[in-house]
């Protein structure tokens, strides 16, 4: 998962950066670093973010030759 999905798959679900840190239990620090790439984060934190916008209800789509994205299940 990339910084722009996070974002993009926050923005879907008209979550906060707050929001999302309290559902990956992580610090908001870690989510406005990961978003913005100002450091390295741990492959756990990045996997806890991902894990959390699943949870809401979104789907990481690979790079299917556009690019990745991300998309909203179709029942949430």
């Amino acid at each position: 998962m990339s910084p722009a999905q996070s974002r993009a798959a926050r923005a879907l679900l008209d979550m906060t950066q707050t929001q999302l840190a309290e559902a990956a239990g992580l610090g908001q620090s870690t989510v406005i670093d990961f978003e913005r790439a100002r450091r390295t984060v741990s492959e756990s934190a990045i996997a806890a973010i991902q894990a959390a916008l699943e949870a809401a209800g979104v789907l990481f789509i690979e790079d299917n030759g556009e690019g990745p994205g991300v998309r909203l299940r179709k029942e949430r």
